[in-house]
């Protein structure tokens, strides 16, 4: 029997973690959350609340943390280098005390070096992040971009040796958002095109697909433009998210929104993909 793909969205964790994330998730709809544990936008760590992380280990709800947006792993900038470096460190032990399954991270940009340069310091800095996950631990997963300017990792294809400058970790592994494959070139609305864009996924990283970002886009193919639009309102179109969830990497792989609006349009696009996978 196949796996079923847990179908939910990243939620607001206003009024605590658990609290304020499991009531936005009951009323979407949703199956899993994925959530941030520090502010998106900046640098600042908090610790938590140690009730909280409980509450949301212990309501066995499968979750996922996304990083702040500034990390980046390519970046020639000392500081920024420093800070991602603690930034995804904390996560990783953020992941560990709320029970999460995955840490999402953008994939980042060389921004002025050189692409080579970038992914040496990709391996000297994040690989030693990999190795302290324990065995219990949240995966570490990519969150390939769309493509602009000197994205390390765009494409597919980009992934084979972004992967390979982290030797292949075991816990280096995939998040792919749909919005971000359709900007960087790939045309999951065209006939074939969410067949090829996956079949290369599981040739290249194979088993390494542990969350897909469900996002529709609000501009064409290739535009290298990361606007996500409401699923079935956008360029590739609810079509392409119906034979998503057919193709067999994406067995058992959650499948999280990240679409424009508040709690009723996420629950609308939440129903959506529910009939598309249920029918």
């Amino acid at each position: 029997m196949t796996p079923t793909s847990l179908i939910g969205g990243h939620v607001s964790v206003a009024g605590g973690l658990a609290t304020g994330g499991l009531k936005y998730m009951a009323d979407i709809g949703a199956e899993m959350i994925q959530v941030f544990v520090t502010n998106p936008r900046g640098w600042a760590l908090n610790d938590g609340k140690p009730d909280e992380d409980a509450k949301l280990a212990e309501s066995g709800v499968p979750a996922f943390i996304h990083v702040p947006y500034l990390v980046n792993f390519g970046s020639p900038n000392a500081e920024t280098l420093a800070n991602s470096i603690a930034v995804v460190r904390h996560a990783l032990r953020r992941g560990v005390e709320t029970g999460a399954k995955g840490v999402v991270v953008h994939t980042g940009s060389a921004v002025t070096q050189g692409r080579d340069a970038a992914l040496r310091q990709l391996h000297d800095n994040l690989l030693p992040l990999l190795d302290t996950i324990p065995d219990d631990g949240p995966d570490l997963l990519l969150e390939p971009m769309a493509g602009q300017g000197a994205m390390l990792c765009a494409t597919v294809q980009d992934l084979e040796p972004y992967l390979d400058a982290l030797d292949r970790h075991p816990r280096a592994c995939v998040c792919l958002d749909t919005c971000h494959a359709f900007a960087a070139g790939h045309d999951l609305a065209a006939e074939g095109g969410v067949k090829e864009t996956f079949d290369a996924l599981h040739a290249i990283a194979p088993g390494r697909l542990k969350l897909i970002h469900a996002n529709d886009s609000k501009d064409v193919c290739g535009a290298k433009k990361d606007r996500h639009e409401n699923i079935g309102a956008g360029h590739i179109g609810a079509g392409a998210f119906a034979e998503l969830m057919r193709h067999p990497a994406v067995a058992g792989v959650p499948i999280c929104i990240e679409t424009p609006g508040k709690a009723p349009q996420h629950a609308e696009d939440i129903t959506l993909l529910k009939k598309l996978r249920d029918g």
